[in-house]
């Protein structure tokens, strides 16, 4: 008779979770802000001071900043080597648009990351919208987290440029690991952009203009209908090492590249929120019959299993398409912004212009 095939054995525990390293971890917070061993929750003075008046030092003196408005506040410094490994964040939602996230490797004067706030964890609408994945958490009610490595040589610099008229209170801890970087670790970077409205005839461009070796990793889109009826026939199309008018790789619609299929409707309950590891539809913002006159939506795809590999250029857009009369596609002037991820030989590439507070402002 024939034996069924015995299942291999699994491990008891993760293989990475077992493992010693040479590696120290560390923590930067406002109760410990040089990370330096032994230093947590050590401060006088701080946002909780008032709070902590009866308890004193190692209350909870400490547990937040404030940026004044006009104001760049500086969260991290690191010396390296090392990897980011954890970052927590949270303020209020009336400041996710208005806060500019900007990350510096290895002592480079340009950024790699700049990013609104809530753009960087797929909050881009200003409202909280539940995103549970591998590398992006967001939590009730607007806890920020986000496990993209991001390794660096010499050191990291991460700040929060506040481009709003009022000042913000600001919690978050930033978890790194000091220790060797392999050769072959790429530079993470995140670039955000918006076309309010995007111009008939056009695609909205991701990235372009990266130039060196290295992988695309995301897509966060914040997406905002101009027309009534589908908006998402478009297909995402990535050209690779020198792709001029044809990419390498071209998808077959918009909500099928977050891996949705058939715009996102399931009968008799419209459209239909998700959130996956890889991938979601996480937020659905529909008309109140008052002041919110369109939809909006937010969706993320993580390409951690599928990097998308490129060996010296690469550039990403995405068609805004509906339907029309005829059966016939219509081109969309919708309200689009997006943050694509990408790791890369190095630390800095080119990317768009900084925006100013109005084109950041969700209205």
């Amino acid at each position: 008779m024939a034996q069924p095939i015995s299942p291999h054995p699994q491990p008891a525990v993760h293989p990475q979770m077992a493992l010693l390293s040479d590696a120290v971890t560390r923590s930067i917070s406002p109760e410990n802000p040089t990370g330096a061993p032994g230093a947590g929750g050590g401060a006088t003075e701080g946002t909780g001071a008032t709070a902590a008046r009866e308890l004193g030092r190692g209350w909870k003196v400490s547990p937040s900043i404030e940026v004044p408005a006009g104001t760049t506040a500086r969260l991290a410094e690191i010396d390296g080597p090392g990897t980011v490994q954890h970052i927590w964040i949270t303020v209020h939602p009336s400041h996710w648009r208005s806060l500019l996230l900007r990350m510096h490797w290895d002592g480079d004067d340009e950024p790699a990351v700049e990013v609104p706030l809530g753009d960087f964890f797929g909050q881009g609408w200003g409202e909280f919208a539940q995103l549970s994945s591998q590398v992006v958490a967001v939590n009730p009610h607007g806890g920020l987290n986000c496990y993209w490595q991001m390794p660096f040589r010499t050191g990291a610099r991460i700040t929060l440029e506040n481009l709003g008229a009022d000042p913000a209170i600001v919690y978050f801890q930033i978890t790194y690991a000091l220790g060797g970087v392999p050769g072959e670790a790429a530079y993470l970077h995140a670039q955000w952009r918006r076309d309010n409205p995007l111009r008939k005839g056009d695609t909205h461009v991701l990235v372009e203009g990266v130039t060196g070796r290295g992988h695309y990793v995301g897509t966060y889109l914040a997406w905002a209908p101009n027309s009534s009826g589908w908006w998402g026939e478009g297909e995402v199309k990535f050209y690779l090492d020198g792709d001029e008018e044809l990419p390498t790789i071209c998808g077959t619609g918009t909500e099928d590249y977050f891996g949705g299929a058939w715009n996102f409707d399931v009968p008799g309950q419209g459209y239909t929120a998700y959130s996956t590891p890889y991938l979601g539809l996480h937020q659905i913002l529909r008309p109140d019959g008052c002041y919110r006159s369109q939809q909006r939506f937010g969706m993320y795809r993580w390409h951690l299993p599928d990097p998308i590999r490129f060996e010296r250029a690469l550039r990403v857009d995405v068609q805004a398409l509906g339907w029309r009369s005829g059966h016939r596609y219509l081109q969309l002037q919708d309200d689009i912004a997006s943050v694509a991820w990408f790791y890369l030989d190095r630390t800095s590439t080119h990317r768009p212009p900084t925006p100013d507070a109005d084109h950041l402002e969700v209205c």
